[in-house]
């Protein structure tokens, strides 16, 4: 695992995982991170090395893959429990909920620019694909 929480880092990071052999790097969910994400995708086209996130916002930025929890239908169901806690249920008595709905969103076109066929069954099973 590679760690960066200043923009000098993010570059050292990519250098680092290069140098270890990496073939791909996995961008974790971070606000300093999603504020990286121009020059993520410039290092990874640069170092050919594809980069796979939980963000749809990700990839539509230039990232290979985003496979994460749709974060609309998060809201969705997050709006539905400030309406019981509103109509009077006590949080601490409402479940605990996970998501419920996933997301897998390819871009094609950081794909050809990083020299990868995208399987066509991965394609079919995509909720977006960003040509």
């Amino acid at each position: 695992m590679l760690e960066c929480g200043v923009e000098s880092e993010v570059e050292t990071a990519f250098a680092s995982a290069v140098r270890q052999g990496a073939h791909a790097v996995y961008v974790v969910s971070d606000l300093f991170l999603q504020g990286q994400r121009q020059h993520i995708v410039a290092l990874a086209l640069r170092h050919k090395l594809p980069v796979v996130s939980s963000e749809r916002e990700a990839v539509r930025a230039g990232q290979l893959i985003s496979y994460g929890a749709d974060d609309l239908e998060m809201y969705r169901r997050a709006g539905i429990y400030v309406g019981r806690i509103l109509k009077g249920e006590k949080p601490a008595d409402l479940p605990v909920q996970g998501p419920t709905k996933y997301e897998l969103v390819i871009n094609l076109k950081t794909a050809k620019a990083l020299g990868l066929d995208v399987p066509p069954t991965l394609l079919a099973g995509a909720d977006e694909v960003i040509e």
